[in-house]
């Protein structure tokens, strides 16, 4: 064999192991936005359950909607407390 051609070899194998980690690299991206945003809802819901009952008391009430489902998945416990503050202020 002559040197041009293992050069070339490895070269290519240096591009294959590139491309696997470009693709792998797209295709964990999403999984980790879409896990955080999982679990923030997770926590969303559990949160505005805890102020449903808690805020019986006071008469706090949020309604479980697309909403409010939307904005405790992307903001997560905070946004919670700011739809129980929008909600006690009755804006």
């Amino acid at each position: 064999m002559e040197m041009s051609t293992e050069i070339g070899i490895l070269l290519a194998y240096a591009l294959g192991i590139f491309a696997l980690y470009v693709v792998g690299y797209m295709f964990l991206v999403p999984i980790k936005i879409l896990l955080r945003l999982v679990i923030n809802s997770v926590a969303g819901a559990i949160s505005i359950l805890l102020i449903n009952w808690i805020g019986a008391n006071w008469d706090i009430h949020i309604s479980l909607n697309v909403l409010s489902a939307v904005i405790v998945g992307i903001l997560g416990v905070p946004g919670a407390i700011l739809l129980a503050v929008y909600h006690y202020i009755g804006l």
